[in-house]
């Protein structure tokens, strides 16, 4: 994960839909198939989206079986008629009402962060763990009426999630993280039942939580569990991507001083460097999907059953759709053709959230650290994982030049 792209390059070249013996899927690495897939949800089911890459062991089952835990997507992984049903009930939430009455929070606990971080007496910091990581973090436990003192709590539990879901652990490896996702299953159904009793009580609760409730009380169909799926997955998807969007964008702008220094002299273009941010370095590199019926992407035959990986990573620097695909360019005319965040009906629901957060970060830096630069770029590493292209710190200093 810390440097694919020569990878990818050589896959669109010589073998653009292939078959991994180790995985047991087949990559589909060009533009065009990965759309293609993506869009054709009745052949490209994503059923599979959410299942163990690594199956869980006998110890993590028996855990998370006595523990109760019966999780399952919120979206993601679900088929229409249901994911249709559930989308269209949940994405009423999504609204840029809900958006801007966040956004002065956000603003401000990213000039606190920021402060505290350039308060540190070397004059170095994180930005991942200084700033990246709390801001959406802070937001979306907001979103769902959750305080901010359980961020930590929070993130131990997603943490668990990706690394039970697209790790490759060990059996014993996995004993300490099916603790954690029946403590985090267990914090989701707590959530939908609160909404419950503040809807009995007549109060008002102002989040997603209690308006899902109350769209259930006047009709709608969606049960608590699919409730308390929706906050499974929100409360991971809704900040490990964003929390690395975030880091990503300052650590690709600061990798690219003339890039940075036309944010500095015209902010207006900060919109379209967080796209190409999506592009170039996205969060998640590769997604899953599988086939229904016997079919083929880009002429190669695909049985039906088939498990398959769409890398987004690669497809984002396809030569075929983006010119110059290796070079970072914040004026790209069409960077948010990227697919970082899917396509057809499966769609993010969460990125224009996402962005709105990313900008704030951009603006706020800017203005309190222009000077910001990296620290040793090139030794950035990132986390091992099927499908999350994280980096694990971005080391930044604002000292003087030595």
């Amino acid at each position: 994960m810390t440097d694919p792209f020569p990878s990818y390059a050589a896959l669109r070249e010589n073998e653009p839909v292939m078959f991994d013996e180790e995985l047991g899927y087949f990559i589909v690495s060009r533009y065009d198939d990965v759309k293609a897939t993506f869009d054709n949800w009745q052949v490209f089911s994503s059923e599979n989206a959410q299942a163990p890459v690594r199956p869980r062991g006998a110890a993590a089952t028996t855990i998370m079986n006595d523990g109760g835990f019966t999780a399952y997507s919120g979206l993601s992984a679900r088929i229409p008629p249901e994911h249709t049903r559930l989308r269209a009930i949940v994405q009423k939430e999504f609204t840029p009402r809900r958006y801007k009455k966040l956004e002065p929070t956000i603003r401000e606990n990213t000039a606190r962060l920021l402060t505290q971080m350039l308060s540190h007496p070397d004059a170095r910091g994180d930005f991942l763990k200084d700033v990246a990581v709390d801001i959406p973090t802070i937001t979306i436990l907001g979103l769902l009426g959750v305080g901010p003192e359980m961020v930590a709590t929070y993130k131990k539990w997603s943490d668990s999630r990706a690394a039970m879901t697209w790790g490759d652990l060990t059996d014993d490896e996995q004993i300490p993280h099916a603790h954690n996702l029946v403590d985090y299953w267990t914090e989701c159904l707590r959530l939908v039942k609160n909404a419950h009793d503040q809807l009995e009580n007549n109060e008002n609760g102002d989040n997603l939580v209690f308006d899902l409730v109350q769209a259930q009380s006047t009709g709608s169909e969606i049960s608590d569990h699919e409730i308390a799926s929706v906050c499974y997955s929100l409360l991971f998807a809704g900040h490990e991507t964003t929390t690395t969007l975030i880091s990503n964008t300052i650590r690709e702008l600061l990798a690219h001083p003339a890039e940075w220094q036309k944010l500095i002299d015209d902010p207006s273009r900060i919109p379209t460097a967080i796209d190409e941010t999506l592009r170039f370095s996205p969060s998640i590199v590769g997604w899953r999907r599988k086939a229904l019926e016997d079919t083929e992407i880009g002429g190669v035959k695909i049985p039906a059953g088939s498990n398959i990986l769409l890398l987004m990573g690669s497809a984002n620097r396809d030569p075929g759709t983006f010119e110059q695909p290796e070079t970072f360019d914040i004026n790209r005319v069409n960077a948010r053709n990227h697919l970082s965040f899917g396509f057809g009906i499966h769609y993010c629901l969460g990125n224009m959230l996402a962005k709105m957060q990313d900008k704030i970060v951009v603006e706020e830096t800017l203005k309190a650290a222009p000077g910001l630069r990296l620290i040793d770029a090139e030794k950035i590493e990132f986390g091992d994982n099927l499908s999350f292209r994280a980096p694990t710190s971005v080391p930044v200093t604002w000292g003087e030049n030595k």
